[in-house]
């Protein structure tokens, strides 16, 4: 498997991978087993690509296994759920320090086929992609809704994220989680 910087090439097959795991379009059957909340654009995609280098892939040949997105507050600013989160960073410490817009950024989403699920893909794509955020920003933001309690015990425990609070937003209940990235995974 090979762990890449995605390229705009590579949009249409990290949007078939995203499509497969969308809650809106997720099979039932693979709900249980964790999805992706937030729809995205090809659009979107090609600015999260040009503008943040923040587009991380799992290809095993040409197809896309896994994706990890991961960028500035200010590109997920447009999202409402986003800007709520950005306006109560000044409430939130970690690593002694406030956290605000230039120094924590949001990970997440990331998804990985269920075919390779359980294989250490998960540990590999983030740690990629935390080492090239680590780079930009000392501390990674993100978070779970409680009803997707897979990715919730896949950060907390085989990635090692801590909780810095539990939060409502559009009636959802979360968990927001923080990582030191200069620290591998577990």
């Amino acid at each position: 498997m090979t762990f890449k910087v995605a390229e705009l090439s590579d949009i249409d097959k990290v949007l078939e991978l995203h499509y497969k795991y969308q809650v809106d379009s997720i099979a039932e059957e693979d709900k249980k087993d964790g999805f992706v909340t937030t729809p995205f654009t090809k659009e979107q995609l090609t600015e999260l690509i040009t503008k943040e280098q923040g587009l991380f892939i799992a290809l095993e040949g040409e197809k896309v296994l896994a994706y990890v997105m991961a960028a500035s507050w200010r590109f997920w600013s447009i999202w409402p759920m986003f800007e709520h989160m950005i306006k109560d960073l000044k409430n939130l410490t970690y690593l002694n320090q406030t956290l605000n817009v230039e120094n924590s950024y949001q990970y997440g989403p990331i998804c990985i086929d269920k075919s390779v699920r359980g294989s250490g893909v998960l540990e590999k794509i983030f740690d990629f992609s935390r080492e090239r955020m680590s780079k930009r920003f000392p501390i990674l933001v993100t978070f779970v809704n409680k009803i997707n309690p897979r990715s919730y015990e896949a950060h907390k425990r085989k990635l090692g994220l801590e909780v810095i609070q539990e939060f409502e937003y559009n009636n959802n209940h979360y968990y927001e989680l923080v990582y030191d990235t200069s620290k591998r995974s577990l």
